[in-house]
C-alpha cells in the first residue's frame, strides 16, 4: 500500500515538474519573442490597453497613414491589435525577404481574414497550404505557361470590344465624352474574360444580368463587410445573421454552377477516353477546366472533382477584382498625366498601323514597352492588393541581424514598400521611367511585388498582365480619358483598392486612325 503511494507520488512529482519544465519553456519563448519584438519601432499608441487598435483605418487617410510609416520607419515596425496580439508591419525589402522568400510551409498564410474565404474557395491554391498546396501548384503551373495563355488573347480582345462599344453607346451619336463609373465595368470585363478562359462559358454578362456573376460580386461584398464587423467572426453567430444567410446561398449558387461544369467534362472524358479526348479537341483552345481534368504529376495522381471545383472558384475570385483595379487606377493615371497617354496611344497606333481588324495579338504584348511601363508604375502606385500576411512558424532573421519572432503575423506592405523612399524617390509622383531598363537597374527585386513574390506568388501573374496590356493598349487607341473632376475619388482599401464612391472618368470616343 505504501509503495503504491509512493509510486503514485512519485508520478504527480513527474507531472508536476514536467508541467513547470513547460511553462518554464513557454516563459523563456515569451521572454525570447519580446526581446525581438522590441527591436522593432513602435508607433505612437493608445496605451497598453488598447495598443493601435482601431488606428489602422482602410480608407484614404489609412494609406497615407502606410505612406508615413514606411518614410519614417524605413524597415518595418510593431502594430498592437490589443496586449496579446502583436503584428509586425514590413515595407523594405530587407524585412519582407525572409519572409516572402521562405519556404510555403515556413511561411504560411495568417489564417484569421483568410478563413473568410474557405465555405466559398475551399482548398484551392489561395488557402490550401503543406503536401496540398505543394502538389496542386506543380499541377496548375502548366496550366499558366506561354504558349497556353497565346490563346486567351482573342477573348481579352473580345471582351474589351464589348465594354467599348457599350462606351461608345453611352455616348451616342455625337460621340461626346461621357462620365462613366469605369471600375465595375472593367470588373464585368474581366469576369466576362474569366468565365470564357475557365469554363468556355459565354454569359453575355457585360450586356446583361447573370445570377452566377451577381453570387460573386455579392461574396466578395459580404466577405469584406465581415471583415469590419467583429461579432460575425465566430461561423455559428454568422451563419444566424442575414449577411450570413446570403453569403451560404451566394455560395451555393457559385458552386452549383461550378460543379455542374466540372461534372459534365469528367463524364464527356470518361466516355470518350482520354486520347480520343485529345484527339477530339487537337488544334482548339483548351480551358481552364480542360486543363485541370488532365493534369498529373510524376506520380499519376490527379485533381478530383472538388479540388478542381476549388481552383476554378479561386481562379474567379483572385482574377477579376484585382485586374479590374489594376486597369480603373491605369486609367486614372493617364487621365491625370495626358502626356503619357498620349504617348500609349502613339505607340499602340504605330502596332495596329495597317491592321484590317484592332486586335492585339501575342507577339504585339513585347512591343508595347512604354505601355507596359505605364502598368507598372501604375501598379506601383495603386497595387490592387495593399496588403499579405503570413504567420511563421518558425524565427527568422532579417539582414539587419533582427529576428521575426515564430508565430508572430508579419503584415507584409505592399503599398508602403511601394511609397518607401528608400526605394523609390518622390514615391508619390506618377513616373513611368522608373521601368525603363536602364532606371530599373540594381534595383532590388522585392521593391516592386504587385503580384506578392517567393513560393506563393500569383500564379497568374502572367494571364492578368497580358489581359491588362490588351485591355490598356485598346482603349488608349479607341478613347481619350480625362478626369471627372466634379468626383474626385477617395481610396478605400477593401479586398483590393476600390474607391469610397466609385472611380468615375470621362470617356471620348476617338475616330478610327486618331
Amino acid at each position: 500500500m505504501a509503495a503504491a503511494a509512493a509510486l503514485a507520488l512519485l508520478a504527480l512529482l513527474a507531472l508536476a515538474l514536467r508541467g513547470l519544465r513547460g511553462s518554464l519553456g513557454l516563459l523563456a519563448r515569451i521572454r525570447a519573442t519580446c526581446g525581438h519584438l522590441r527591436r522593432f519601432p513602435r508607433p505612437p499608441w493608445r496605451g497598453w490597453v488598447l495598443g493601435h487598435t482601431g488606428m489602422a483605418k482602410s480608407t484614404e487617410e489609412g494609406l497615407e497613414q502606410a505612406e508615413a510609416l514606411a518614410a519614417r520607419y524605413g524597415r518595418g515596425c510593431l502594430w498592437w491589435f490589443l496586449p496579446w496580439l502583436p503584428v509586425l508591419r514590413l515595407f523594405h525589402p530587407d524585412t519582407l525577404r525572409p519572409v516572402l522568400t521562405a519556404a510555403a510551409s515556413i511561411a504560411p498564410k495568417e489564417e484569421l481574414f483568410y478563413g473568410f474565404l474557405k465555405p466559398w474557395l475551399g482548398d484551392g491554391l489561395l488557402l490550401s497550404h503543406g503536401r496540398k498546396w505543394v502538389q496542386h501548384r506543380r499541377l496548375l503551373t502548366p496550366a499558366f505557361h506561354g504558349d497556353l495563355l497565346k490563346s486567351y488573347l482573342g477573348i481579352f480582345n473580345q471582351s474589351t470590344r464589348v465594354m467599348h462599344d457599350k462606351w461608345r453607346a453611352a455616348a451616342g451619336p455625337t460621340g461626346a465624352a461621357v462620365a462613366l463609373e469605369v471600375l465595375d465595368q472593367l470588373s464585368l470585363l474581366t469576369l466576362d474574360s474569366l468565365q470564357k478562359c475557365i469554363f468556355s462559358h459565354e454569359s453575355h454578362c457585360q450586356q446583361q444580368p447573370s445570377e452566377y456573376i451577381k453570387a460573386i460580386l455579392e461574396l466578395s461584398t459580404l466577405v469584406v463587410r465581415r471583415q469590419q464587423r467583429l461579432l460575425h467572426y465566430p461561423s455559428w453567430l454568422y451563419r444566424l445573421s442575414g449577411d450570413g444567410r446570403r453569403f451560404t446561398q451566394a455560395c451555393a449558387t457559385v458552386h452549383g454552377f461550378t460543379a455542374a461544369v466540372v461534372q459534365r467534362r469528367r463524364q464527356a472524358l470518361r466516355r470518350l477516353g482520354h486520347q480520343a479526348w485529345l484527339d477530339q479537341h487537337r488544334g482548339q483552345r483548351m480551358d481552364f477546366i480542360d486543363l485541370l481534368l488532365l493534369a498529373k504529376d510524376e506520380d499519376g495522381n490527379t485533381l478530383s472533382d472538388e479540388d478542381i471545383a476549388a481552383e476554378a472558384n479561386t481562379f474567379m475570385f483572385a482574377g477579376h477584382d484585382t485586374t479590374a483595379s489594376g486597369l480603373a487606377w491605369l486609367f486614372y493615371n493617364l487621365a491625370c498625366h495626358q502626356q503619357h497617354q498620349d504617348r500609349c496611344r502613339q505607340e499602340v497606333q504605330e502596332l495596329l498601323k495597317g491592321q484590317d481588324v484592332e486586335d492585339i495579338e501575342w507577339e504585339d504584348l513585347s512591343r508595347l514597352p512604354f505601355t507596359t511601363m505605364c502598368i507598372k508604375e501604375s501598379l506601383r502606385l495603386h497595387p490592387p492588393v495593399t496588403a499579405v500576411s503570413r504567420r511563421c512558424n518558425q524565427d527568422l532573421a532579417t539582414r539587419d541581424g533582427r529576428v521575426i519572432p515564430k508565430g508572430v503575423i508579419c503584415l507584409m506592405s505592399i503599398y508602403g514598400t511601394h511609397h518607401n523612399p528608400e526605394m523609390w524617390p518622390d514615391p508619390q509622383v506618377y513616373n513611368p521611367l522608373r521601368f525603363s531598363p536602364e532606371n530599373s537597374e540594381g534595383r532590388p527585386p522585392l521593391a516592386f511585388i504587385p503580384f506578392s513574390a517567393g513560393p506563393r506568388n500569383c500564379i497568374g501573374q502572367s494571364f492578368a498582365m497580358a489581359e491588362m496590356k490588351v485591355v490598356a493598349a485598346l482603349t488608349v487607341a479607341r478613347f481619350r480619358i480625362r478626369l471627372d473632376t466634379a468626383r474626385p475619388p477617395r481610396r478605400k482599401s477593401k479586398l483590393i483598392l476600390r474607391t469610397e464612391d466609385g472611380l468615375w472618368l470621362l470617356l471620348e470616343p476617338l475616330p478610327k486612325g486618331a
